[in-house]
């Protein structure tokens, strides 16, 4: 599809000097703001791993908002270009979700990435990375704290605290469920802090995770058979 780039954008399997160095530069681009266009369909990505680490399964679920039922979903599959190297993440994740998006035939408004947006060292997790790379706007939705600081969180669904990191604000923790661990909310690309949130909060239910991410996680692992679920549902 067009408006997703060409893989071979830049390298993917880069020294670790390099791929640092690359975010610093990419950083630079990302943008901490935007004025949305009509949010109908919003899209999960997530990675999941296969034959020892050496291929990267990605997944890309795409649901219609604000009613969240399945309209599209991708998978693919790439041999790994990095091992893990924590704050290197995206360069080990993103070959293989661009691929996926490029297989989508339902062209999501809005992406909600499992990992970090800004929340980042140099402010440039897997959300940003793919935020920058396909001009959509991006969301990071991280499970756990990655860098910074922030407040005790109170137990109740809905809380929420404001996570910095060397004086400068980075994200959200907030409490999707009362009494369960917190999602950390950041800045992908191209929306404000706020409207991330607000688009998180909007597409939760009664689970810790947005239904985007939900099913995204379930298709990057195709855990209970999420692929056959996903197939009887959109008639495949």
């Amino acid at each position: 599809m067009g408006w997703v780039p060409d893989l071979n954008l830049h390298r993917w399997d880069l020294s670790y000097a390099e791929a640092r160095a690359l975010q610093t530069t990419l950083a630079r681009q990302v943008i901490q703001h935007g004025d949305l266009p009509e949010i109908r369909y919003v899209a999960g990505v997530d990675v999941g791993f296969e034959e020892k680490g050496s291929v990267t399964r990605a997944a890309v679920a795409v649901l219609a908002f604000p009613g969240l039922e399945l309209l599209d979903y991708a998978v693919a599959k790439v041999p790994t270009q990095m091992p893990y190297i924590p704050g290197l993440l995206s360069f080990r994740e993103c070959p293989a979700i661009l691929a996926a998006l490029s297989r989508l035939t339902v062209q999501p408004d809005l992406l909600f990435c499992d990992g970090q947006g800004i929340a980042h060292p140099r402010r440039f997790g897997v959300a940003c990375h793919i935020g920058v790379l396909t001009g959509l706007p991006a969301i990071g939705v991280a499970k756990s704290r990655l860098c910074g600081k922030s407040a005790v969180l109170p137990e109740q669904k809905g809380a929420r605290a404001e996570l910095w990191d060397n004086n400068e604000l980075i994200g959200n923790v907030v409490r999707s469920r009362t009494a369960v661990r917190p999602l950390y909310i950041s800045i992908g690309h191209r929306i404000s802090l706020n409207t991330a949130v607000h688009y998180v909060e909007a597409c939760l239910t009664r689970y810790r995770l947005p239904e985007t991410t939900r099913w995204a996680d379930a298709l990057a692992s195709n855990r209970g058979q999420a692929v056959a679920r996903a197939n009887q549902i959109l008639g495949r």
